[in-house]
């Protein structure tokens, strides 16, 4: 056979074998780490599209949550497991921040990895305790600059989304504060609804009730728009504060030579669980919109967000490792 034929012969043969490789996946539980506690916004989103997943694919679908170093210790649990479509990852987008934060990982964050889907997007709002007496954004701005250094803000992880929109804020808005970390949103919620912190921009989902219910006040939307769960509540662009927006997703991650096939098929099942009645459902009440995307357009996300997170982290002077 000539080497033309041959390379040919090769191919084909390749692509058969992913074919069936796809064809046969999952043949055994795929565990799905998230690297947050239970419950945090991460988490709580999650969860009913990997119970259609399961559902779809017909094989149990076990989430382990591997919480603490800023989402690193769950993910260089999968950066360095099996690529066979049976471990994968589902972070925020503080998956994009990591490569600027974090210079000492066993495991590459750019590398190591290939981008599934986002799964949505989360509004966040920034919520602070009735008892702090601030009626507005204005207000908590105005006691910032006046005593420099002296305002307290919670984060669920340093270097994280939740934290790199705090800081986002704090520069657009020009005042000095002190960043508290916490393992979790469950964690910092706790804090400032306590008023042992200042403020927490929270996933509008997890807030929600809590102000309902009077034990935390919402005083900005820090997302691009406002969130249709609470409508009367400004964005930090309306008040005022040019780039001071920070949006914030959850998506899935898989080791980086797992099959192409196995990653397509992966992400045609989510796109058919978003679309399922009974998670629109879930996600109305969670306040999570649906992001579908091709893994080649998540991959362009990624590499757009790195970026822009890489600026914000040397703009603030973030540093974790």
């Amino acid at each position: 056979m000539n080497r033309p034929l041959a390379r040919l012969a090769s191919l084909a043969l390749a692509l058969f074998a992913a074919a069936a490789h796809a064809q046969s996946w999952p043949s055994k539980p795929i565990r799905v780490i998230v690297p947050f506690t239970a419950g945090s916004g991460t988490d709580t989103i999650a969860r009913p599209v990997l119970a259609e997943m399961s559902r779809l694919l017909g094989q149990t679908i076990v989430v382990e949550n591997r919480p603490g170093a800023g989402g690193t210790i769950g993910m260089q649990a999968v950066a360095h497991a099996e690529p066979d479509g049976h471990t994968l990852l589902v972070h925020s987008n503080s998956f994009t921040v990591v490569p600027s934060t974090y210079t000492k990982l066993a495991f590459d964050p750019v590398r190591d990895f290939v981008g599934v889907m986002p799964i949505a997007s989360l509004p966040m709002v920034l919520v602070t305790s009735p008892d702090k007496g601030y009626r507005g954004l204005a207000d908590l701005l105005a006691a910032a600059r006046a005593r420099p250094g002296a305002v307290t803000y919670a984060s669920a992880g340093a270097g994280g989304v939740t934290h790199l929109g705090a800081e986002r804020l704090r520069i657009a808005a020009g005042f000095e504060g002190v960043h508290v970390p916490y393992k979790g949103s469950a964690e910092a919620l706790t804090d400032v609804m306590a008023g042992r912190v200042d403020f927490y921009f929270s996933p509008v989902g997890l807030a929600q009730q809590h102000v309902r219910a009077g034990k935390l006040s919402a005083l900005a939307v820090v997302s691009s728009r406002r969130s249709e769960a609470m409508p009367d509540v400004p964005t930090t662009l309306e008040s005022g504060l040019p780039n001071s927006e920070y949006d914030v997703w959850v998506g899935m991650w898989a080791p980086a030579k797992t099959p192409a096939a196995v990653v397509a098929r992966l992400n045609e099942t989510m796109t058919r669980a978003l679309r399922s009645p009974e998670v629109v459902e879930t996600f109305r009440r969670l306040v999570g919109e649906p992001m579908v995307m091709t893994p080649a357009q998540f991959a362009d996300l990624l590499r757009r967000e790195t970026a822009i997170n890489a600026t914000l982290v040397k703009a603030a002077g973030v540093s974790v490792n």
